[in-house]
């Protein structure tokens, strides 16, 4: 399979990310069924995301510390290793072997392990870390059906993405709508069958707009991709209410 060079895929607009985001994924599929294979892509997704908030986060600690003042290369590099650091500003702790460029430099396997194989241990480390993800990741990537050498190059294509720029909101902003264009995808490769794991936006929007969640929780017994939530809060957003933290 020729491969794609990654400068060829450096989107500059939010379309032209979640097009180029989703002509990479759909390398993967080969013989694979859209409901096999869109918990390996989401999974993928979900983990750039954390990966690249991540070291923009640890950027901006080093950046902080360095305007202040008074600190010296261990200084930062502690307080860089601190998780609450991270927690704090809304950002998961990634242990080192779960970070992206850990596993993108080892895309193409090593003798002993494969990219899936590295890929799984990734997602158990994120839930280590991180309680609140306990139970949560997909651990599906060195299954019979997934070709490891397309998975390997895929990791190599999503490197023109990056979740980052203005924060962590912002960042969880754009692993929505990411996530929701995907599942949409999904959802038309698969038919009718599609709704099992999609709702349209635009229906959500409505039942969203009916409820005016302005007070109380939200509970929504068959939370799939968080469409309701995310729509709450937009709904939050127009109306100039702040959203609950």
């Amino acid at each position: 399979m020729a491969r794609v060079p990654v400068e060829a895929l450096r989107p500059t607009t939010m379309k032209e990310l979640k097009d180029t985001l989703w002509k990479a994924a759909d390398k993967l599929r080969g013989s694979l069924e859209a409901s096999d294979y869109k918990d390996v892509i989401l999974g993928l997704v979900f983990l750039k995301y954390v990966s690249d908030s991540f070291e923009e986060r640890r950027g901006q600690i080093r950046d902080e510390l360095e305007a202040e003042g008074g600190y010296d290369e261990d200084d930062v590099e502690d307080t860089q290793d601190n998780h609450e650091e991270y927690l704090g500003a809304g950002v998961f702790w990634v242990p080192p072997n779960a970070r992206w460029p850990f596993l993108a430099a080892r895309a193409k396997g090593t003798p002993t392990q494969n990219i899936g194989e590295l890929i799984n241990e990734a997602m158990e480390l994120l839930m280590q870390a991180n309680p609140s993800l306990v139970g949560t990741l997909p651990r599906i990537f060195n299954r019979p059906g997934v070709d490891q050498r397309r998975l390997g190059e895929l990791l190599d294509l999503f490197n023109s993405a990056r979740f980052t720029g203005e924060g962590a909101t912002k960042a969880r902003d754009l692993l929505g709508e990411v996530y929701e264009y995907f599942l949409g995808k999904f959802a038309a490769a698969e038919g009718k069958r599609g709704g099992e794991f999609y709702t349209p936006p635009g229906v959500v929007r409505v039942l969203v707009e009916m409820l005016e969640p302005t007070t109380g929780r939200i509970y929504d017994p068959c939370c799939g991709s968080g469409g309701m939530f995310v729509q709450a809060e937009k709904f939050l957003e127009a109306h100039h209410r702040n959203p609950p933290t």
